[in-house]
């Protein structure tokens, strides 16, 4: 068993290599929560869910931090007089919370709030400064780009090729790239906005924040840093360059998804051209919207569309109908988990390749109804563990495939039997036009109709 990552920072696939094989840890970035989260964020948490899932099914143990960025230049533009940006955070917080869960996303190990850790930020920036790495200046505190020779390392950037960083007044710059530890305070922002600190009143800024929550919860290294491809420079390379100056091994692996994109873009709140995530939810089935979201390998873009997702519903259609085929075949629900074949765990060992993975889902329920229509029924059902332990990974299995699914379903399924019966009775009067009016109607309906030895059974096509 090996497993193989695609480490940005190296640029090339590594052998993955925990610093301790017993529990594989693993930061993530987390949302800026100034507003909703949109389906970009959904298909960034599901990559790294989907990570942390495969990790966990070769490792056993893993620790997933994924952080909460609640203060930020954004956040407090997107406040307003009757709700205060504390409070437009936390509600932001809890949409991003209710998407995630609604596809399946795992909640963290530990989801801390940038708020909760500025004093860890400012013992980190006192480091940096204490070691000639850092400088304080008319309130601010800036990273001095120019006293660590690594800067640019990650993204592979000449640091005289760099724009300036425009992420604080540069009122105190030594140079126009230096970015910002600590922010002072401004005129006309609210007090409750500011910290105490040994450099004046004011607040972190960005880049710090993963930096110290990083350390704080996985310690000065840890396995996997992850986070969306747009947030390689300057983030990530501002995160890597302050914690290497402050003498932390930091990550040993950088992983980044690809982008969600609309007609060729990168899918952005600032571009306007964003999807809420809640207004897909409120369309698609979730499970529907995580297969469409996980199909695609996770360091490619995305362009989301209807096609999309409907490819998605009828693979899941096809899934769901073996199994139900199984159940129905066995008398029983076939509950006991198997293993997953050995294609699926050698995609999912190759840099998670997901795609794969799911060719040899559905090769496996081709064989399984292939079985099943030779009355191989112990074959049929080794597949239909298979594709269980194979859902279960993806975090697609479905809760009960033999429950009804509310009264809706309860209804459709004794209108559907009472056709079934009279066609059953027109073809034993050899009332084959009946039989067949009947069948069509059923057709009509988007229902397909399945005789077999021990009865007939429908389901809705996809």
């Amino acid at each position: 068993m090996t497993v193989r990552i695609y480490d940005t920072k190296a640029q090339a696939l590594r052998d993955f290599v925990p610093v301790d094989p017993g529990n594989v840890t693993v930061y993530v970035c987390g949302p800026t929560v100034q507003s909703g989260p949109h389906i970009g964020h959904v298909r960034a948490a599901l990559a790294f869910d989907l990570l942390r899932r495969w990790l966990a099914h070769r490792f056993g143990r893993v620790t997933f931090v994924r952080n909460v960025t609640d203060i930020d230049d954004k956040v407090l533009a997107n406040a307003t007089d009757t709700e205060p940006w504390w409070a437009l955070a936390y509600r932001m917080e809890l949409e991003f919370t209710r998407a995630y869960a609604a596809v399946g996303i795992l909640p963290p190990t530990y989801e801390p709030r940038a708020t909760a850790s500025v004093p860890q930020m400012q013992e980190l920036i006192a480091e940096l400064i204490d070691r000639g790495h850092a400088y304080a200046a008319a309130g601010d505190v800036y990273f001095d780009v120019r006293s660590w020779a690594g800067y640019g390392e990650l993204t592979r950037q000449s640091l005289d090729a760099m724009e300036p960083a425009a992420d604080a007044d540069p009122r105190g710059k030594r140079d126009p790239r230096d970015f910002a530890l600590w922010k002072g305070a401004k005129e006309g922002e609210p007090s409750s906005a500011t910290w105490d600190s040994p450099w004046g009143a004011g607040r972190p800024g960005w880049h710090i924040e993963c930096s110290a929550m990083s350390r704080r919860y996985l310690g000065p290294e840890f396995d996997i840093h992850g986070g969306g491809l747009d947030l390689r420079f300057p983030h990530h390379e501002n995160e890597l360059a302050q914690s290497s100056a402050a003498g932390d091994a930091f990550a040993r692996y950088w992983l980044h998804n690809g982008l969600v994109t609309v007609d060729g873009q990168k899918m952005s709140k600032s571009l306007g051209n964003f999807t809420l995530a809640a207004d897909v939810l409120a369309e698609r089935d979730p499970r529907v919207v995580r297969y469409a979201l996980a199909a695609a390998h996770y360091r490619s873009s995305l362009d989301i569309s209807d096609r999309g997702f409907d490819e998605a519903a009828s693979a899941l259609d096809r899934i769901d109908t073996f199994r139900q085929r199984v159940v129905r075949a066995a008398d029983a629900v076939v509950t006991a988990p198997g293993t997953v074949p050995d294609a699926f765990a050698a995609a999912m060992d190759d840099d998670l390749g997901v795609p794969q993975a799911l060719a040899a889902l559905h090769e496996t329920v081709r064989a399984g109804n292939t079985a099943l229509d030779g009355g191989d029924l112990a074959a049929a059902v080794a597949a239909s563990r298979s594709v269980s332990a194979m859902l279960t990974v993806l975090g697609l299995d479905a809760t009960d495939l033999t429950a009804a699914d509310g009264g809706a379903e309860t209804a459709l399924d004794a209108l559907v039997r009472t056709m079934i019966d009279q066609r059953a009775q027109a073809r034993a009067d050899k009332d084959w036009a009946a039989a067949d009016r009947i069948r069509d109607a059923i057709a009509a309906a988007g229902i397909t109709l399945e005789d077999t030895p021990a009865g007939t059974h429908w389901s809705i096509n996809a």
